[in-house]
């Protein structure tokens, strides 16, 4: 009987500590979690990559806890760590697209190629970016349709981005007759270009004519 007094006496210390730990450690997380998105607020860090950071940090915070709470129990935590392995490689396996994608994409909200407005061309598709994701990354044409792009291939394809310098060269090719009169031909293309450039054509601006 005392023996058994004894043995119940030690599994109750256990059990108040690791509800005492567990009820803590929450807490301490829910505390660090919103000291993070506060200081996330203030920096410069892209608004897609946010809940992102924040997930991490606490579901990172609550295996942790978890672990500290089953060692307090007495339980063997080697067995418990080589479960969560076992089973993180099983889902790893089953999700390597998505897990390229992920990838892909905290690279892509890491380096940062272009941004949320940018007009970007990657292969065969090119519009405006409307969204960048943790999986993929939205993107609108010109011909009013939507692309999911997967990060994963993105990561790792060339990517031109128009926007991220201010001025760009733009090429126009215009065919005339044999026996058209080339000087007034490019005296028209400068009037066209003067009621749509804000300043008039400097050398800046070259006008090529090829005679076809």
């Amino acid at each position: 009987m005392e023996n058994l007094i004894e043995l119940g006496i030690e599994i109750g210390k256990s059990l108040a500590a690791a509800i005492i730990v567990l009820i803590i450690g929450l807490q301490i997380i829910k505390r660090l979690s919103n000291k993070l998105i506060k200081v996330m607020k203030k920096s410069k860090v892209d608004d897609n990559l946010k809940p992102f950071l924040s997930s991490v940090l606490s579901i990172g915070l609550r295996i942790l806890l978890i672990l500290t709470v089953v060692g307090i129990l007495g339980i063997d935590t080697s067995s418990f760590i080589a479960v969560l392995a076992s089973i993180g490689f099983a889902i790893g396996l089953a999700f390597q697209g998505s897990l390229a994608n992920f990838a892909g994409g905290v690279l892509l909200l890491g380096t940062c190629p272009f941004k949320v407005g940018d007009i970007v061309e990657t292969g065969d598709i090119s519009g405006v970016v409307k969204g960048i994701k943790i999986l993929y990354t939205e993107i609108h044409t010109f011909d009013n349709k939507i692309i999911y792009v997967p990060n994963g291939g993105l990561a790792n394809s060339s990517i031109t981005n128009f926007s991220r310098n201010d001025i760009r060269r733009v090429d126009f090719k215009f065919g005339v007759g044999y026996d058209a009169n080339l000087k007034k031909v490019k005296e028209t293309l400068k009037k066209v270009v003067n009621k749509h450039y804000p300043k008039p054509i400097t050398k800046g601006v070259l006008f090529t004519l090829l005679e076809v």
